[in-house]
């Protein structure tokens, strides 16, 4: 284990940096230096709605890619755009009982697994969008869910850049059953959209000053019920996992679940109690991210674990000894089968446009409070009435050097984004599949 932290400590000296630049890690805002960075805001946002509010639908970049892509998809569009597909292919729409502070709601779909009405069908869940100015994360849900239909409904297959599938593992793939929510910060995205201003929180104001509008907003990827209290982290580490200072990029809210987008993640996973697996899309470092992103990852304490308060003062630490100190329980098979899908997924995606991508463990990138993929592979060990839920970050992408903000991708990096997380989506579906849904 020490030999393999070795190496991957020695992998990230040429990693991007993930969904936070060095400045926001050290507690600072990329925004307060926005002016002084040269470049433009990347591939542009959509004006209008290319979904003619339901009456056409989404074709993904697989299926021929018959929807006009020139531009990024708008917020109102991933609503259009989910109508269209119930148009098209009568597909099943859900909107979570949480509104956000602006009054949007939060919508998802749910497809394939089989016949019946049952929740209990749907074993996969995607969610996008998560991080406010990571552009094309809910282009690349939407997307794959209109290319699995077209691709079913056609009898065809897909082809993402150079990995191709056939109509069988379209069927394999939708008899998974998938859940997303392809939008889960519609607020954050259309400011960031609107303003070009490198967001990536929420916009609720509850924790803001008047005088700084960067206190404005939670970051929903801390703010879920995993080690969320930073006294449950070690002193050197508990101001980078997550932050009580509204002003941070990491600030994680007043409370686990404050937020409506969260609470409408929790609701997905209560409601549709048979996931087994769960993306989390992000952007941009090209990694796939498996579980735990607390502390190394071992296998033989199981007394080791996030609800084990006598390791609070260690938890964290990725560099200390985890059969002295610490370091976070999964069972070998847990662990062989996360790698295992995690695997697939990225050697998919590398294959798709050419662009290498790494499967590692997440606390090797860096540790997180309240993260989204911890929180949810937690709940069985949490509560053991709950399912297990095999859970993943994806990084998509490797960052734009001439933009205003790095995030928001060419023209070209959005294509090849494209063909990447939709090839990696069909690969972890088939994945799933052969590794187990109950």
């Amino acid at each position: 284990m020490k030999l393999q932290h070795a190496s991957n400590l020695l992998l990230l000296a040429g990693l991007g940096s993930s969904c936070l630049l060095p400045e926001e890690r050290a507690g600072g805002s990329i925004r307060k230096s926005l002016h002084r960075r040269q470049g433009n805001s990347g591939k542009a946002i959509g004006k209008g709605d290319r979904f003619n509010s339901g009456n056409s639908f989404p074709r993904g970049i697989g299926s021929g890619n018959a929807t006009d892509m020139s531009t990024i998809l708008n917020v109102n569009e991933v609503s259009t755009g989910l109508a269209g597909l119930v148009k098209e292919y009568g597909m099943q729409t859900f909107v979570t009982p949480y509104k956000t502070y602006e009054g949007r709601s939060i919508q998802g779909a749910a497809i394939g697994g089989g016949s019946g009405t049952s929740n209990s069908k749907y074993h996969i869940y995607l969610n996008g969008a998560i991080h406010a100015r990571e552009r094309g994360s809910h282009d690349s849900v939407l997307y794959f869910i209109s290319d699995l239909l077209y691709a079913q409904k056609h009898g065809t297959g897909l082809t993402y850049g150079k990995k191709s599938y056939t109509n069988a593992d379209v069927t394999k793939a939708l008899s998974t059953g998938i859940v997303v929510t392809p939008l889960i910060n519609p607020d954050g995205v259309n400011y960031d959209q609107t303003s070009n201003s490198c967001w990536r929180k929420n916009r609720n104001p509850k924790s803001s000053s008047s005088r700084d509008p960067d206190t404005i907003g939670i970051d929903l990827n801390r703010n879920f019920d995993f080690a969320w209290d930073l006294s449950k982290w070690a002193s050197s580490v508990a101001d980078e996992v997550a932050s009580t200072d509204p002003s941070s990029e990491v600030f994680h809210g007043t409370a686990a679940f404050s937020e409506p987008e969260t609470q409408s993640m929790k609701y997905i996973l209560d409601t549709y109690t048979k996931v087994r697996w769960f993306i989390d899309l992000h952007s941009y470092a090209g990694d796939v991210l498996y579980s735990w992103g607390s502390d190394t990852d071992q296998s033989t304490q199981p007394y080791k674990n996030f609800l084990n308060t006598t390791y609070n003062s260690v938890r964290g630490i990725t560099g200390d000894s985890v059969s002295s100190k610490y370091g976070e329980y999964i069972s070998s098979e847990d662990l062989s089968n996360v790698q295992t899908a995690g695997n697939r997924f990225g050697s998919a995606m590398s294959t798709a446009a050419g662009r290498k991508y790494t499967v590692m463990q997440s606390a090797y990138l860096y540790p997180t409070s309240g993260a989204s993929d911890d929180y949810s592979f937690s709940r069985h060990i949490a509560d053991p009435t709950k399912n297990k839920v095999y859970s993943y970050t994806v990084e998509f992408g490797f960052g734009n050097s001439q933009s205003s903000c790095p995030f928001y991708p060419t023209a070209a990096q959005y294509t090849s984004s494209l063909q990447e997380t939709n090839a990696g989506f069909m690969e972890f579906l088939l994945a799933a599949a052969d590794i187990g849904l109950e």
